[in-house]
């Protein structure tokens, strides 16, 4: 299994940045995780309806922004205008929806790590996954540890250990699988990001004793974490992750 720089100085991620501090997904969200010392940065890939990679959860514009509609939907000159920040406070007003590169950027620039993780929308697994790649691959300088792509979708996971064998690969779980090892297999990943309820002690030690690297989501309560690192997860989740390393 690919193993290549995957290095977990910390055992918190900032979940789509900090998301008790600043609109997710947003550059002002990766600013407050740079603040707060935290050095893995979670984020949404999804790509406009003229195939431009941008940084939002949902396949719908109106929860985080103050657009309507489908993002597979709308092209990057609207959605490049839209306002991001206003919905989760006046201070975030006129907070954009990050193009790709510009996420990539602040993150080598603030020696920051990244989990892309590989968002489609319906029918769009393979473009987005290339788009994505390729945007990011540009930027990524061979002397820059390289991201961890993560997908629910494992043709996406595929379509990324052909474009980018190097990066690390991790395979999301919902819900929990038995056939978990063969899943990882399949697109040759190196962590699995399982949801921290479908989480127990005797599931967690079949897979840390498989090799793959557990990271769990999305976990706010410390103590919660606390357990969870107690039974071998390499890395949590977290919307407040200044929180959860203080408890630490």
């Amino acid at each position: 299994m690919t193993k290549h720089h995957l290095h977990f100085d910390q055992s918190v991620i900032a979940h789509r940045g900090v998301r008790v501090s600043a609109p997710e997904n947003t550059l002002a969200a990766f600013q407050h995780a740079k603040q707060d010392g935290i050095i893995w940065l979670e984020t949404d890939v999804k790509l406009t309806h003229d195939g431009v990679p941008v940084l939002i959860h949902d396949d719908q514009l109106d929860r985080t922004s103050n657009g309507h509609g489908a993002v597979a939907d709308t092209n990057w000159s609207v959605m490049q205008n839209l306002d991001a920040g206003s919905w989760f406070s006046p201070s975030f007003a006129g907070e954009r929806i990050p193009h790709l590169s510009q996420a990539v950027r602040y993150a080598l620039n603030e020696n920051l790590r990244m989990n892309l993780e590989i968002k489609p929308c319906v029918g769009r697994t393979q473009a987005t996954t290339m788009v994505a790649l390729i945007e990011a691959s540009k930027i990524w300088e061979p002397e820059y540890a390289p991201p961890l792509i993560s997908s629910f979708d494992i043709e996406a996971l595929q379509i990324s250990a052909r474009l980018q064998p190097d990066w690390p690969r991790g395979l999301l779980l919902d819900q929990w699988h038995d056939d978990w090892a063969m899943l990882a297999k399949s697109c040759d990943a190196s962590t699995l990001n399982v949801n921290a309820n479908a989480l127990t002690k005797e599931r967690l030690e079949h897979v840390v004793a498989s090799g793959l690297v557990v990271l769990a989501y999305t976990v706010n309560d410390p103590q919660r974490a606390k357990e969870l690192l107690g039974w071998g997860v390499t890395a949590v989740f977290s919307d407040n992750p200044k929180m959860i390393l203080q408890a630490l």
